[in-house]
């Protein structure tokens, strides 16, 4: 019976010390009372390759020894896996519209052909998806195998459901399309695909967030392999002695720590959201930080960036003199930057406003 030694060889070798030589002996008896069972109804002792048949039937070494293991026999189990199939969903969403917009800012701005933008898109994102569903994952082995699940599986709620009907990853949503190719109206496609857009709940909302900004921190730190980094996006946009691309990447440098620490303080807050079910007034807290940080980093862009002198404006009066000469004459791109970093700037106020009112409010 030297194939079964063999064999009881291959799985003690995938068992732990511990348990071991009982293992072991138990599953010999297995194996010698199959042989024996199989040698009385033949009449006559085993040949080689019917032991060899006898074994297969047991199972690889490998099968067999993971059956006596401790801990899960998959890498991301049926519970845990909507959750890592939502955030490879948003992270690639992410992905997908950085790319985007780093394709058109090379086209547009650099020496790039249109091909070979789209190329070097499609692989960067290809490399960067790959590195993304290899992190969800390891996130998601590691889950698993913890002594206690995580309580966004055990403690969930009933108003955070909508998190598995996430808008365009939702069966609703492409049933609405198909629904249109079949004839339907464009109101009736609307109105489809409004209902098949449910409200996301805080919770899926924090998750989402933090989702986003730890891909936008992958790729800012330069771990994702896109292609190009964010100084890139420049360009080589030069219009009569000023370098507008070189301008961009000596913000980008400059730009490079305080935004590190932005986003990865942004991903993590929004974890936290996440796991303390997202509560108005630590969100609305959240926020005013946040927005304080970016308009402060927004100010120092109009106040002190290398942008600075072809931007900022001293009175109203300049501000609406400049934009009323883009409007006569369609050309002047340090007036769209002004405009760009204004409306910016604006549009961070009134967010800051609104989530001081949530912050004393509590809604």
């Amino acid at each position: 019976m030297d194939l079964i030694e063999r064999y009881l060889k291959a799985v003690g070798a995938q068992l732990p010390a511990a348990g071991r030589e009982d293992i072991l002996a138990e599953l010999r008896d297995l194996l010698m009372s199959r042989v024996e069972e199989r040698e009385a109804e033949l009449g006559r002792p085993l040949t080689e390759a019917e032991v060899e048949a006898l074994l297969r039937e047991v199972g690889h070494p490998l099968t067999v020894a993971a059956r006596y293991g401790a801990g899960p026999q998959h890498v991301v189990g049926p519970e845990l896996y909507p959750w890592w199939m939502f955030g490879v969903k948003t992270a690639l969403t992410v992905l997908v519209l950085i790319t985007a917009v780093g394709a058109v800012a090379r086209i547009l701005f650099g020496q790039v052909e249109v091909g070979q933008a789209i190329g070097q898109a499609f692989a960067g994102l290809f490399e960067s998806g790959l590195t993304v569903v290899g992190l969800a994952t390891l996130a998601g082995f590691i889950i698993e195998r913890q002594a206690k699940k995580p309580a966004f599986l055990t403690d969930w709620r009933a108003k955070d459901l909508g998190l598995f009907e996430v808008g365009v990853f939702s069966r609703r949503w492409w049933d609405a399309l198909h629904e249109k190719s079949g004839g339907g109206t464009l109101a009736e496609t609307d109105k489809a695909l409004d209902a098949s857009l449910p409200k996301m709940s805080p919770t899926a909302g924090a998750l989402g967030s933090a989702t986003g900004w730890g891909i936008f921190l992958l790729w800012w730190s330069g771990l994702l392999g896109l292609g190009f980094r964010p100084e890139d996006l420049g360009g080589e946009l030069v219009r009569g002695e000023i370098d507008y691309g070189l301008l961009f990447a000596e913000t980008v440098t400059l730009l490079y720590w305080p935004v590190l620490v932005f986003a990865a303080a942004q991903g993590l807050f929004h974890v936290l959201r996440a796991l303390t079910g997202s509560p108005a007034r630590l969100t609305a807290f959240g926020d005013v930080v946040f927005r304080g940080a970016s308009l402060t980093l927004l100010g120092w862009i109009w106040l002190y960036s290398p942008f600075s002198s072809l931007i900022r404006v001293d009175s109203v009066g300049a501000f609406v003199e400049r934009t009323e000469t883009l409007v006569r004459t369609h050309d002047g791109v340090d007036t769209i930057l002004m405009l760009i970093v204004a409306a910016a700037i604006l549009g961070e106020v009134f967010a800051l406003l609104g989530a001081l009112k949530t912050l004393f409010v509590g809604r």
